[in-house]
């Protein structure tokens, strides 16, 4: 399987469209799951919609389901105007029941080479909701302070489902601010949850991201991880 991730700027009127027709597993042929979301910055404080910015989060059967998706459908065509990348599920943590992921076997999660791309899945408990932003809030704000952080995305559906989509210039950047000592923001909120959780059920999906094109914020995105940080 393989997962994709659009991100397309199509205005307040064009998001609006777009969230009232997800693709349905059973009338697009490949397709598992699939939804489209509103989009907001990884950023600490309350959160933040992009207006005009919608995103589909989907999985497929292979990359040819995907390709026929991109030729026939019309909500593809809505969103080429965008940027698109195609992601391998290399680990998964927890589990989501509408999107079950499939690890690539042969992949090796502390491999080194090129960037990891980062999903977090949520169901939201809608009583703990004031809690998990909060605590959001802190790990988010950790985040986008990280110079290893290429691009991100928060997504969401109100009023549960919350996701996350982000990309780390390699797997050690993307674990020292997940696991390191040095800024614990992201472990508290991980202990928080297991004590109390946030959701009805979540999951961690680490990727390796391929097959990228189109540009987000005027770049693209995996490029600019692969070159590495920029150089004085």
């Amino acid at each position: 399987m393989i997962i994709s991730v659009h991100l397309a700027d199509i205005g307040a009127r064009g998001t609006r469209a777009v969230l009232g027709r997800s693709p349905r597993p059973g009338a697009v042929p490949g397709l598992r799951f699939a939804a489209t979301t509103l989009t907001g910055a990884i950023a600490a404080g309350p959160p933040r919609v992009r207006p005009g910015r919608a995103a589909l989060l989907a999985s497929w059967d292979d990359d040819a389901a995907l390709d026929r998706f991109l030729a026939e459908d019309p909500l593809a065509r809505r969103l080429a105007g965008g940027w698109l990348v195609r992601l391998r599920p290399v680990q998964v943590l927890g589990a989501w029941s509408r999107m079950p992921v499939e690890a690539d076997p042969g992949a090796t999660p502390t491999d080194e080479d090129g960037p990891v791309a980062v999903l977090t899945l949520g169901s939201l408990r809608l009583r703990r909701a004031v809690p998990f932003l909060r605590a959001n809030s802190r790990a988010a704000g950790r985040a986008a302070a990280d110079p290893s952080l290429i691009a991100s995305a928060a997504l969401a559906r109100p009023p549960r489902f919350v996701a996350t989509f982000s990309i780390w210039r390699s797997v050690s950047a993307m674990s020292r601010y997940a696991y390191g000592t040095a800024h614990p923001q992201h472990r508290e909120v991980v202990a928080e949850h297991r004590a109390v959780p946030f959701h009805h059920e979540a999951a961690f999906v680490r990727c390796r991201p391929y097959g990228a094109r189109g540009l987000l914020d005027g770049r693209e995105p995996i490029t600019a991880a692969a070159a590495g940080p920029p150089t004085a």
